[in-house]
């Protein structure tokens, strides 16, 4: 396991490195083999590694690794851009099973993240988050990011995305019987998962509204 961490480290953070490795693996296999239909896998693999490389190695360690906590230490704004946005370089601490730390590094285009999704969500600096790796190669990490403090955050934050949009509606119109209905099911929708007074004592409110307009 420990030796698959460390390839897969290498392969979704130096993906350069990773296409020259490709050229002089392949290159030497053909050489020495005289098949020249050899060479065909090193383009392939080479784009496969670019686009899918954090993603192998996120659901690598998650499904393998043992859960622990790192801290971002460092966080520098390069001049280099991903879809108009600037990549970071990241350093951070990883804590050992043994208590002590191991310091590594990743980008915003390195990191390995999950759950996978096409989205980059990089905890902040300084606050302890939940990561998973595999004992003995600690420096490679997966970021568990909606087990985080943001993440948990951001979570909520879209949960209460359809609760506001039906009390817009409401306080727009509070005669409107759907308008009502639908707050209603928003708040008991939301009620689910986050414990709130706030939302309780409302989702009472438009019971008894709703009541008695019948």
């Amino acid at each position: 396991m420990i030796f698959i961490s460390k390839i897969l480290f290498f392969t979704s953070h130096h993906g350069f490195y990773t296409v020259i490795v490709l050229l002089l693996f392949f290159g030497l296999l053909s050489f020495l083999t005289k098949k020249a239909w050899l060479l065909a896998p090193i383009l392939p693999l080479a784009i496969l590694n670019g686009f899918a490389g954090q993603y192998l190695n996120a659901w690598f360690l998650n499904q393998y690794g043992v859960e622990s906590i790192a801290v971002i230490t460092s966080d520098v704004e390069t001049n280099s851009t991903l879809n108009d946005m600037y990549i970071h370089d990241y350093e951070a601490i990883v804590k050992n099973q043994n208590g002590k730390y191991t310091p590594t590094f990743f980008s915003t285009t390195t990191a390995s993240i999950y759950p996978i999704e096409n989205a980059i969500r990089i905890p902040e600096v300084e606050k302890p988050f939940p990561v998973k790796y595999i004992p003995g190669y600690e420096k490679n990490i997966v970021i568990l990011y909606y087990q985080s403090e943001a993440g948990k955050n951001l979570l909520r934050y879209e949960k209460l995305a359809p609760v506001n949009s039906a009390r817009i509606k409401y306080e727009t119109d509070r005669t409107n019987k759907e308008f009502i209905q639908e707050y209603s099911a928003a708040l008991e929708e939301y009620l689910q998962l986050y414990d709130d007074p706030e939302y309780k004592n409302k989702l009472e409110e438009l019971k008894k509204e709703s009541n008695s307009s019948r």
